[in-house]
Formats: structure tokens, sequence, C-alpha cells
């Protein structure tokens, strides 16, 4: 069984009202790119990846009149994709969902929301309270994009519960000095954390009730990403995989980045920095599972065109995932 994660850079761009793609040479919202480019990218690389289930982050919108799910089946058919079948969960109005896509051949999905009163943690798509600025009072943490929760259930009967994730930007947007950007930046952060510690105590949750829980997404965070992160001790990817005891979850790359205090760590994305005139890679999406399927022995793979000697080989695959996100997908294959 193969599971992926993709950030799929503003996939909603690419689609008409009527949940159509437009096939044409109007720009997308990647840089540089048309939108006929970016589809045809996209296309190959979800063909490539030939995965079981897909988690989709920056999935296109759902409105009055548009559908997540109507696009990407749509987009499915067209490229004659086994993933035919999608899933979401609570939208939101950035323009950017969580979705699933699964074959249905070999699965089925549910949207299955978790939650409650305390002392359990409430439904993502509701509020979280605690103080996160240390002044003793609680604040009011909310999702822009809720987590989608997904019971996933095999052909032979087995489940897994999926947690979805596309956590908060810690970029400094709209900062008009260096001050304001140290405050909006910790700001972020505080709050990128916040929500990381209401996925980690729903992962906590569902663990203690005995079901396997796969997180899975774009955390824009990881293991010494930014100097902010000695303010408060640890990343939110640190958060939600837990430390010590019997309920931690595990993701390689992660271990990797900390582990490595010099040299290189696995990257996931390239962003272009125009002020320096260079691509810098980050670590930003995972998937992280928990020991009993560990013990499994998955393997991880990051399809980056410049680290994995296969793709890199492959013209027409790595021209594609550079031209269709800043982000390249993650994948785990797996025996279930």
């Amino acid at each position: 069984m193969r599971l992926a994660t993709y950030n799929t850079e503003w996939f909603s761009a690419l689609f008409s009202r009527d949940n159509k793609l437009l096939y044409d040479e109007e720009p997308s919202r990647r840089y540089k790119t048309s939108r006929r480019e970016q589809i045809e990218a996209l296309g190959k690389v979800f063909q490539s990846l030939d995965a079981d289930a897909v988690m989709v982050i920056e999935a296109p919108e759902t409105d009055k009149k548009r559908s997540t799910v109507a696009a990407l089946e749509q987009f499915s058919t067209d490229f004659g994709l086994r993933v035919s079948k999608c899933v979401c969960g609570f939208s939101n109005d950035t323009q950017q969902e969580i979705a699933l896509m699964y074959d249905p051949r070999k699965l089925s999905a549910v949207h299955d929301p978790q939650g409650g009163e305390p002392p359990l943690s409430p439904q993502f798509d509701q509020e979280f309270h605690m103080d996160i600025d240390v002044d003793g009072m609680e604040d009011s943490i909310v999702f822009s994009k809720p987590p989608l929760e997904i019971t996933l259930t095999t052909q032979s009967g087995e489940r897994l519960r999926l947690i979805g994730v596309h956590a908060k930007s810690k970029a400094p947007y709209g900062a008009k000095d260096k001050d304001e950007e140290i405050r909006i930046a910790i700001e972020n952060r505080r709050k990128q954390l916040a929500q990381c510690i209401w996925v980690r105590r729903r992962v906590v949750e569902r663990l203690g009730c005995g079901q396997d829980v796969v997180v899975m997404g774009d955390f824009n965070d990881g293991p010494g990403l930014d100097e902010y992160e000695k303010l408060f001790g640890r990343s939110g990817v640190e958060v939600v995989l837990g430390e010590g005891g019997n309920n931690c979850l595990f993701d390689p790359h992660a271990s990797a980045g900390l582990a490595q205090k010099f040299g290189g760590t696995p990257t996931t994305s390239r962003f272009y920095i125009a002020h320096e005139k260079r691509y810098l890679g980050s670590l930003l999406d995972y998937i992280m599972v928990p020991q009993s399927l560990r013990a499994r022995a998955p393997v991880w793979r990051i399809w980056h065109p410049f680290d994995d000697p296969k793709i890199y080989s492959d013209l027409p695959l790595r021209e594609a995932l550079l031209a269709a996100s800043d982000h390249f997908p993650v994948s785990l294959d797996i025996d279930l």
C-alpha cells in the first residue's frame, strides 16, 4: 500500500467555476508557469506517484459554486488516475482545502471528525483554549485550515486513522520593519505550536483507544528550522511526534533533522529567495506513524528531483516536479 502527502501549490487556481481544468496559457499562481504547464506537470507527478491514497494539501476550494471533490475527481478522470475518489473535510475560506484522493478498488475512506467536551480535545473546526502568550489568560486557537480526519478501511478490513494537516505558516507576512517582523514571527510560532499541541492531543486520544494513527501533511515547521525555535524549546513537529512513552510517532526525515546539527538534512520543498538570488530547501512535509506501523518496516520516500537519483535520471518526471509545485510529494510504502 502506498500512502502519500503532497502540497499542490494553489491547485484551486487551475479550475473554472464549474470545476473544470483550465488548459490555457494564462499564468497560474505558480511563478512563471502557465495553467496548462502546471496542470500537465501535476498530472505527470500524480501518475508517477501511483499512490493508493494521497493527502492533498492546498486542494481546490469548496464554496457556493465550487467543489473540492468534483474538481479533484475531474482531475483524476483527465489523467486516468487510480485515486479516482475524493473526500474532503471542513471547508475554509483560504482557497486551500485539505482532501484525500484514494483508489476505491483498494480502500474506502470517510471524513470522521473526532472531539468532545474537556478533557477531550475539541473538534478541529471549533476552538481550542490555552495560554500561548504566558499572560495567565487562555487564548482562543482556531485552524484556518482545519485538519482532515479520515477513517481508512482496506479491502481486508484493516482500519487506519489519517489526520491531514496544514499548520499555520510562521512567515512574518505584512511586517513593515524589523521589530514588527520579529513580533509577528514570534506570534505566528506561538499559534503554530498551539495548533500542533491540539493535533498531538488528538493523536494521544486515538492511540489510547487502540487505533493506528497516521499524521501527514505540511507543518510549515521542522527541527531547527528558524532561530525563534530556541525561545520555545522545540518545533511543532517535535510536539506532534511526542517524546518518550508508548504514544510517540516516527518519521525518519524528522529524526534526521533532529540528529543533524551541521551538514545536509532532507528537504521536501524548494523556494526562490529573490533578494539572495538562490533557492532555499526546507523540510516541511511529513508522514508520521505509530510504533505499531513502524514495526511493519515501512519505506518513506521524498520525491525530490535533485536528491533522488532515480527521479533525477527521469527527465520528464524531474521537470514535472519542478513545474508542479514548490513542494515535493512524500510517500510511504507499507504492508496493510
